[in-house]
């Protein structure tokens, strides 16, 4: 541990299970000594929750439904509670029925379009508006996309087109909040098998093709995407905002 994040409060929003990304960038938090609040949706997912962060820096697990405003209202009363400033926030959050990945892109309907935009993007506006008041000190506000928010990939559909709203979305926020010395940034992580990921329509077929293709001939580490947030919220990225940080094996260089 060389204590990149020592003495830093980081929010961590997104985390679903042991596989999650969200709880990569957990554990890469607490190994360099930041203290961790994290969240979870509703009851169910709690005990969940919980679990995950006994072996985790964690002082606070709060509920928060991002597509609720009383909800995002009460994550910053509590988070404010804590009596310190927030240093970091890792969103980490994305959402899409199943079958408007699986059906052609053509056919998407209009509930599951907004949807898939309300979770994914401007949740990540709603997250910067709750979050940004307490980070008296300067911080960093981390999202994940992915290369489907500017190339067309198989079965990520409405996905993709989330994805690219929600980079046009930490631009702006990257422009708005740079002058309380707040950055915001993306990590486009290669694809990784999540439980998230397994929704997607023949998703082992792109793995298979990542692994072959791209320059360093594999598929991406949860880890390696976690210490590419412990550089973001660290001194060392103090001047990296309204950036994509690709780490995806170099893929995002390979044409056809």
């Amino acid at each position: 541990m060389s204590n990149l994040l020592a003495g830093k409060l980081a929010l961590v929003l997104g985390i679903a299970n042991r596989w999650s990304l969200a709880y990569s960038i957990a554990q890469a938090f607490s190994r360099e000594g930041a203290t961790l609040a994290l969240t979870y949706l509703g009851e169910r997912q709690r005990d969940a929750i919980e679990e995950l962060s006994r072996d985790l820096s964690t002082t606070a697990i709060l509920p928060c439904d991002v597509t609720k405003e009383e909800d995002l209202a009460a994550l910053t009363e509590s988070l404010r509670a804590l009596g310190r400033p927030l240093d970091a926030v890792v969103h980490s959050l994305a959402f899409a029925n199943k079958e408007d990945l699986t059906r052609p892109f053509l056919e998407t309907g209009r509930a599951g379009f907004l949807l898939a935009q309300d979770v994914s993007a401007y949740s990540l506006v709603a997250v910067a508006r709750a979050t940004a008041p307490l980070m008296t000190e300067g911080g960093s506000l981390s999202t994940l996309t992915y290369l489907g928010s500017t190339r067309v990939i198989s079965n990520y559909n409405v996905m993709g087109v989330a994805k690219a709203s929600l980079e046009a979305a930490m631009r702006y926020l990257a422009s708005e909040l740079g002058e309380r010395n707040i950055r915001v940034n993306a990590i486009s992580a290669g694809p990784i098998k999540t439980v998230s990921a397994r929704a997607i329509k023949d998703f082992s077929s792109i793995l298979d093709a990542i692994a072959r293709r791209a320059p360093l001939r594999r598929n991406t580490e949860p880890s390696e995407v976690a210490d590419t947030a412990v550089f973001l919220a660290s001194h060392l990225g103090r001047g990296v905002t309204g950036n994509i940080l690709f780490v995806d094996g170099g893929m995002q260089v390979m044409g056809f």
